[in-house]
Parts: structure tokens; C-alpha cells; sequence
């Protein structure tokens, strides 16, 4: 019997697969965390069929782990505005303005490329590019379970690793992005532009994932931009082990990302290089632990 559904295994998972695309086609893609856990919980049933008790035993407490690391995320993120600590409008801007010679880099950007009603292909690239953050960083938590659990967890705690720095930054300091500053009156005009790029491509499902969005998370949890970090995560996992030049050409993805955020007004540029930093810091915390194991850093 067990082997009988050992090789419905890999079928039954390429249909969940299409299901999965289907469904965000059909309703947009996943963003509330239960939602994700759900179709994480589906993809760890899927992938138990054939395997032994204990190997079952120990995908369910896995991916409760997962759930405990996205409780605790959400938790944290949804009340960093919560503790008494003000708001920084113009910390963010003032820092950007630093770096790039008194200059706004999102409203330079906005004005070189933003045709209010010209929708361009860089608008359509953008928002493929932004929305890849809803995608990317969760399919090694999905399919790495169910290929490799060393590997997993080696992924897992970098994932989890930037999760809390960010969000350790998130309630220390609490900023305003570009649109909500502008909104304000810290900033001239800048335009929250994410979703034009998925109407232009009739996709609307997919614009409303965004809407959906803005609802429930907190705005003010902007430094450092995890859109940025975990970017930047996801290539580097991605390419451990490839060549120099390999690497240095993935790069091009979180630079993409980081573009996008920017152009789009969803951050500031110092968040996007927080968010870059968070992530290089929760590689050499991981690395250093798990030599200290005599693990083999991944």
C-alpha cells in the first residue's frame, strides 16, 4: 500500500502544483499568512503519501515550526507601531537625500519614468518583479521539505534570521514610506504606483493581491524593506556554489527589485539597503552557527 502511494507522490504533486497557479490566476496570489500556511499544509500532505509514521511525525512538526516562525512574524510586524515610538517622516528621506547628493531619489525616478496615463513595459516589469516577493521566498520553504531537510533548514534559518532583525527594525523605528510622506506633506508628490503594471497586463486578480495588502499590513513597517532583503535572500540561495560571474549576474534581480520599490514609492533607498544589509547579516550569523556545529555552511 505504501508503495502504491510512493509513486502517486510526484503526480499528485504536480497537480497541487497546478492548482496552485490556477487558483492564483483565478483569485490572486496567497498574501495572508494562513492562507500561505494552508497551501503549505497541502503541499507537505501531498508530498507524506508513502513515507513511514515518523518521516510524516516529522513534516507536521516542521511545518508547525513554520507556523510558529510566521505567527510570531506577523505578531511582531503588525504591532510595531504599537509600542510609543513615533513615527519617522523625514529620518528615511533626510538619509536618501545624504546619500545622493540632496537629491529624492523616488521623485527623480517618478518624474524620468511615470507617465500618468501611458502605462510603459518598465511599469509591467516592475510590478512582475515586486510581485515575485509573494512567490520566491516561500517555494524553498515548500519544496526544499519535501526534497532536502538539511537544506531546508539551512534556508530556514536565514529566512527566520531576517524576519526578526527586520522586524526588531521595524519596532525600533517605525518610518513612513515615500507615498505616505508625500501624503503628509514631508515629500513633494509621489504616486503609489505598484499595481498599474498587472492592469495593463489584464490581470487583475493579481492587482487586487495588492489591495488586499495595503489592508492588512502595516505601512509604517517600511525600514528595512523586506521586499529588498528577501530579494537578495532568494538569489543568494539560489546561486551558492555557482561561479563568481554567475553570481554577480543574479544580482541583477535585487537591483531590479530595488529599482521597482523606489520608482513604485513603496520605499526610500537607504530602506532598500537596510533591507540588503539585514539579509548579509542573517547569512553570517547562520554561517557562523553552524560552523560552530560542524555543519557545512550552505
Amino acid at each position: 500500500m505504501r508503495a502504491d502511494l510512493a509513486t502517486l507522490r510526484r503526480p499528485l504533486l504536480a497537480v497541487f502544483v497546478g492548482v496552485f497557479v490556477w487558483s492564483v490566476f483565478a483569485h490572486g496570489i496567497p498574501i495572508d499568512r494562513l492562507a500561505v500556511l494552508a497551501w503549505m499544509l497541502g503541499g507537505f500532505a501531498v508530498a507524506s503519501l508513502g513515507r513511514t509514521r515518523d518521516e510524516i511525525v516529522l513534516m507536521v512538526r516542521d511545518w508547525f515550526v513554520l507556523v510558529l516562525i510566521w505567527m510570531a512574524y506577523d505578531y511582531s510586524r503588525g504591532t510595531a507601531d504599537q509600542w510609543g515610538i513615533p513615527v519617522s517622516y523625514e529620518g528615511p528621506r533626510n538619509l536618501d537625500r545624504l546619500i545622493t547628493f540632496g537629491n529624492d531619489p523616488v521623485i527623480v525616478m517618478q518624474e524620468a519614468f511615470y507617465i500618468p496615463h501611458d502605462v510603459r513595459w518598465w511599469d509591467v516589469a516592475g510590478a512582475v518583479v515586486y510581485m515575485s516577493h509573494f512567490v520566491l521566498p516561500v517555494l524553498p520553504l515548500a519544496l526544499l521539505r519535501v526534497r532536502d531537510r538539511l537544506a531546508w533548514l539551512a534556508y530556514v534559518r536565514r529566512f527566520s534570521l531576517t524576519l526578526g532583525i527586520a522586524v526588531v527594525g521595524f519596532i525600533v523605528y517605525p518610518a513612513a514610506p515615500p507615498w505616505m510622506a508625500s501624503r503628509d506633506g514631508y515629500l513633494d508628490r509621489v504616486d503609489r504606483i505598484t499595481g498599474r503594471g498587472w492592469w495593463e497586463l489584464n490581470l487583475r486578480t493579481v492587482s487586487r493581491t495588492l489591495d488586499r495588502g495595503a489592508a492588512v499590513l502595516n505601512p509604517v513597517a517600511a525600514m528595512p524593506s523586506l521586499h529588498a532583503g528577501l530579494a537578495l535572500l532568494v538569489t543568494l540561495w539560489f546561486t551558492r556554489g555557482r561561479s563568481a560571474p554567475v553570481r554577480t549576474a543574479a544580482m541583477a534581480f535585487p537591483v531590479a527589485m530595488g529599482a521597482a520599490l523606489v520608482y513604485f514609492g513603496e520605499h526610500y533607498l537607504v530602506d532598500v539597503l537596510a533591507g540588503w544589509l539585514v539579509v548579509l547579516l542573517a547569512f553570517a550569523l547562520a554561517d557562523r552557527w553552524e560552523r560552530r556545529r560542524g555543519l557545512v555552511p550552505v
